[in-house]
C-alpha cells in the first residue's frame, strides 16, 4: 500500500500551491470548508491540549497556514505564550506572525521549513499543533521519523494534537467513507467542486488510517493516547508524552 509515489506533489509544488492561498486560509471558521467539521476538530484540539497540558509555555504548529489554530489555542488558554509556526510557505508564515501577534504578546517565531528536516531543540515544547499536514507524509518510515521526532521535541507532561484527512484499513469502509466525504463536498459546492478537491488530493497527499496513526503514537512513547473526534475521513486526535 502508498508504495508508489512518484505521481505525488513535490515538496516545491506543494509550498507554491500554498503561497497563493493566503487569503482562503486566513478565515478563523470557514478557512477549512473543504474539511468536515474543521472548527469542532480545532476547537477539541485546543481545548484538550488546554486540558491535559500545563503550563503551557512554548507551543509548536506544523503546517500553521495563517495561523488559525494557535490563534484558537491562545483564545482557548487565555494566556500568552511562545508560538513557533512552521510552515514551507513564506506568505503564509508571515500572515501567521502578524495575526498571532496581535494577540499574543508571547515571542512569535517564524520556522520556513519542511518540518522533517526542521532543526528543533528537543525537550522543547509544551504543545504541539499538526493540523491538515501530516498527510502530506509518504511511506511507512517517513510517518515513523516524524512522529518519532514530535515525541523527542516535546517536554515531559507534553503533548501533540492532529486533526487531519484519513484514510481507513478496509477498502470497503474507505469506499463507503470517500462517498460521504464526496456528497459532503458536492453539497457545499458542485460535483465539478467535488471533483476539483478529490483531483488535488489524488496529487498531493497520502492520509493514513485514524488507527494506524494511533499505534504509531504508542509506538514511538507516548503513553496516553486519545481519538477525539472522526467523522467520514477526517479525525482529530492526539497523545501526551508521559515520561
Amino acid at each position: 500500500m502508498h508504495s508508489d509515489f512518484q505521481h505525488k506533489s513535490t515538496v516545491e509544488e506543494i509550498r507554491a500551491r500554498f503561497d497563493g492561498d493566503v487569503e482562503r486560509f486566513s478565515q478563523l471558521e470557514t478557512g477549512q470548508t473543504a474539511t468536515v467539521d474543521a472548527p469542532l476538530a480545532m476547537s477539541l484540539i485546543t481545548h484538550a491540549a488546554v486540558a491535559s497540558t500545563s503550563p503551557i509555555e512554548r507551543v509548536l504548529d506544523i503546517g500553521c497556514g495563517a495561523g488559525n489554530n494557535t490563534l484558537k489555542l491562545r483564545e482557548v488558554s487565555g494566556h500568552d505564550f511562545q508560538a513557533d509556526l512552521l510552515d514551507l510557505s513564506e506568505p503564509m508564515l508571515k500572515r501567521a506572525a502578524e495575526r498571532v501577534a496581535e494577540i499574543n504578546n508571547g515571542p512569535v517565531k517564524t520556522i520556513a521549513s519542511d518540518f522533517r528536516s526542521a532543526a528543533l531543540s528537543e525537550g522543547t515544547y509544551n504543545v504541539v499543533l499538526a493540523a491538515a499536514v501530516l498527510h502530506h507524509l509518504r511511506d511507512d518510515q517517513d510517518w515513523l521519523d516524524a512522529f518519532a521526532k514530535i515525541y523527542r521535541i516535546l517536554a515531559p507532561g507534553g503533548s501533540v494534537w492532529i486533526t487531519d484527512l484519513v484514510s481507513h484499513e478496509s477498502a470497503a469502509v474507505h469506499e463507503l467513507m470517500w462517498n460521504r466525504y464526496g456528497e459532503y463536498l458536492s453539497s457545499i459546492g458542485d460535483a465539478e467542486y467535488r471533483d476539483m478537491v478529490f483531483s488535488y488530493i489524488d496529487k498531493e497527499d497520502t492520509p493514513r488510517p485514524v488507527t494506524y496513526q494511533l499505534e504509531l503514537l504508542r509506538s514511538v512513547g507516548f503513553g496516553q493516547v486519545e481519538l477525539l473526534h472522526k467523522n467520514s475521513c477526517f479525525a482529530a486526535f492526539g497523545a501526551i508524552k508521559t515520561k
